[in-house]
């Protein structure tokens, strides 16, 4: 394993491959979590998202390769990962017919926290997810959004150093899909770290880092802007005016005073590196060409950078 781990890795994988007879779902995956990140782990239905969080909590043993969780070893000691993980899966899993402080109390028994502790647990959880006003509600009463608060509660019991969400906000609300993120990024103030994967791809802006996996290969490891920022040349500006003449001006001027890869009337400039440092100059070209100029950054969705790096090609703008 790499030197990482000692500067403050929390997750570390190394050629980490698993295959089930001839199909290999999980490939020589290599990357490390610094503790306290939020990491998004993107892919589609099949990816192999599923099968290496099986791997990180200690569920499934790799056929090849290594990973340590916590500074414990998967291949040597998968039981004491689980011990130090809290994990939500995609799927909801608490008991339907118990109340919310009857799950509590039960999954506190699981993860071995002592009824001296369990009062002050139990309060802490309550207060951090917003579960007070509901403690004797059964839980197949409660909506969506306060399931999945319960789910992470019940996650967070035994106080966990790292943290695994499967899927966490699948079929929730955009409201409380932002109240849930806002706990999470909370819990990475707090030092923990959480390995998250999603299907919102809005979501994937909350995370300090991104891996992107298709067919059981990692495709693409970055911060979300960094990835954005490989598409197209990497730097991508929308040319505006009050009018289509004014457009064409700007376009033209453009390409006069900077190298660029593409500048199209009332569309998109590509640049061919970063024009931060030169903007100002630029502009004052281009402004002097059309008046009414405006060069605008791309902030393109991250479907798009996904849809790129798992091979479909990143559509147009």
């Amino acid at each position: 394993m790499s030197s990482e781990s000692a500067r403050g890795a929390a997750i570390e994988v190394e050629s980490l491959t698993r295959k089930f007879g001839a199909f290999t779902a999980v490939d020589g995956l290599t990357f490390s979590v610094p503790v306290g990140q939020v990491f998004g782990f993107l892919g589609a239905n099949g990816s192999g998202k599923s099968t290496t969080i099986r791997m990180l909590c200690g569920l499934l043993m790799p056929t090849k390769g290594r990973a340590t969780v916590g500074g414990v070893s998967v291949n040597d000691d998968p039981e004491a990962i689980r011990g130090i993980i809290g994990y939500m899966s995609q799927k909801f899993s608490l008991y339907t017919s118990l109340t919310v402080n009857e799950n509590i109390s039960f999954y506190a028994g699981v993860y071995g926290v002592s009824n001296h502790e369990l009062a002050r647990r139990r309060e802490d959880v309550f207060a951090r997810v917003g579960l007070a006003p509901y403690t004797k509600t059964l839980v197949r009463d409660l909506a969506v959004g306060i399931k999945q608060r319960l789910a992470l509660g019940c996650s967070l019991l035994h106080r966990p150093r790292i943290l695994f969400l499967d899927e966490p906000t699948a079929g929730v609300d955009l409201i409380s899909r932002r109240n849930f993120w806002d706990m999470i990024a909370e819990l990475s103030r707090e030092g923990i770290t959480v390995f998250v994967t999603s299907h919102y791809m809005d979501e994937v802006e909350n995370c300090h880092r991104v891996g992107i996996i298709s067919g059981g290969k990692l495709m693409a490891l970055g911060a979300p802007d960094e990835l954005r920022a490989s598409l197209h040349g990497g730097y991508r500006y929308r040319i505006q005016a009050d009018s289509t003449e004014e457009a064409g001006r700007a376009a033209e001027a453009l390409s006069k005073l900077v190298r660029i890869e593409a500048a199209t009337e009332g569309s998109w400039a590509v640049f061919e590196k970063d024009p931060t440092p030169e903007f100002a100059r630029i502009m004052r070209g281009v402004r002097a060409a059309a008046p009414s100029a405006r060069l605008t950054k791309d902030m393109a969705g991250f479907d798009r950078v996904f849809v790129h790096f798992i091979g479909g090609g990143a559509p147009d703008g």
